[in-house]
């Protein structure tokens, strides 16, 4: 008896864990796999025992674009390019240490506010036809609602978690305006300038836990990263995602800080 009531409270928390409003950083739903190297800036961010845990966007051979919340520490990290199966060797991928991470100074853990985070890695990792760096937007510019976006990655393609796929997924989400995200029956306000909403209104299609910081790609660039939600593929509660535009100049800055001098957008 004792040991039922013991299953029975794990599996009341496990409920509560999933389907509490502690919004899910991370959150691929009702979409299907990606042709082979097909999406060749995305990146694993993988724990030091080989677990996927998050995804990114190499953005400069020496750099790496995700989520502020993907931090585990960069002693604990092994990023991985060039990957499409995770967990299984194909000779095309690309492995390299970080040297630091770098998350947005403004970054705030409890609004997810300004999540994002850039990783300079210790080798550059080589162009080739599985490995390339990923576009981004001009500083400001913005995209409209309706426009229908892409994202990518290894995360778990229903809110029970399970098993992750180990085969790259990818799924198209129209982008949906703040007004809505914001409104009384979605977010409530908790939506922010620095923040981009894609769902369908029928739900279904979203990013899910273990996309986090994987790329969001409008118009062949990448104008969001996967960030938090409320569950996953709810119709109430779009995928949320930072809006990278908002930071395009720190990222340029990051990276080219030694030597930028004037940057026009």
């Amino acid at each position: 008896m004792m040991g039922l009531l013991m299953c029975l409270g794990c599996v009341l928390l496990d409920f509560m864990m999933v389907h509490s409003h502690v919004l899910m950083q991370g959150r691929i739903v009702g979409g299907h796999t990606a042709a082979p190297n097909s999406i060749k800036y995305i990146v694993s961010l993988q724990s030091t025992k080989g677990q996927h845990f998050c995804g990114g966007s190499l953005v400069h051979r020496y750099w790496v674009l995700t989520a502020a919340h993907c931090n585990i520490g960069a002693e604990h990290m092994m990023i991985v390019a060039g990957d499409y199966i995770v967990n299984t060797f194909e000779g095309t991928e690309q492995y390299a240490k970080p040297h630091r991470v770098v998350t947005h100074p403004l970054y705030n853990r409890s609004t997810n506010n300004a999540d994002i985070m850039l990783i300079k890695l210790r080798a550059p990792m080589v162009l080739n036809k599985y490995v390339s760096l990923a576009p981004l937007p001009r500083q400001g510019t913005g995209v409209v609602e309706g426009l229908v976006c892409r994202v990518s990655g290894w995360g778990y393609n229903n809110l029970g978690g399970g098993q992750a796929p180990f085969t790259l997924r990818t799924v198209t989400v129209p982008i949906v305006s703040t007004a809505r995200c914001n409104s009384s029956m979605s977010f409530n306000g908790n939506i922010t300038a620095n923040m981009i909403c894609a769902g369908y209104r029928t739900g279904g299609k979203d990013a899910c836990k273990g996309d986090s910081g994987g790329p969001l790609v409008c118009g062949g660039r990448v104008y969001g990263v996967v960030s938090w939600g409320n569950g996953c593929g709810d119709a109430k509660f779009p995928g949320v995602y930072t809006a990278v535009s908002k930071f395009r100049r720190w990222i340029d800055q990051t990276i080219y800080r030694s030597y930028l001098r004037c940057t026009k957008y």
